[in-house]
């Protein structure tokens, strides 16, 4: 069994690697929409990776909602996996990373998610006026 820490770094290198791969799969790093999938996404634009996003994201709803009911649990794993990829494909074309959300996270650690929720709708406000 992997420690929590190195787990963590398991995770953190393959959505390093992950992340790499859909960089280089980037138009304007050489890749081709005939000949991969992320660039095909890339390509077609924001409509066509958020689309999927939406899609996955209901896919990761109905794998639990069956999963509620004897439905097999792995099912939710590799919807959630789905999400995450087209996550990763949005995060690359806006420039950002998976390091980006995890720095996210660890900032939100020890947190309430109410009190965090609530400092949103404040910074929210603040930025209106």
């Amino acid at each position: 069994m992997s420690s929590p820490g190195s787990l963590s770094r398991n995770a953190d290198d393959a959505l390093a690697r992950l992340a790499a791969v859909i960089e280089s799969r980037k138009i304007a790093n050489g890749g081709d929409p005939e000949k991969s999938y992320v660039a095909r996404l890339l390509h077609k634009g924001p409509d066509a990776f958020l689309k999927k996003i939406g899609e996955e994201a209901t896919e990761v709803v109905m794998a639990a909602k069956d999963a509620d009911h004897g439905g097999d649990t792995n099912r939710i794993i590799g919807e959630v996996a789905d999400l995450w990829f087209h996550s990763m494909i949005a995060l690359a074309h806006y420039g950002l990373t998976p390091a980006d959300v995890v720095a996210e996270l660890e900032r939100r650690e020890g947190t309430s998610g109410i009190e965090e929720k609530a400092l949103r709708k404040v910074r929210a406000r603040e930025a209106r006026e």
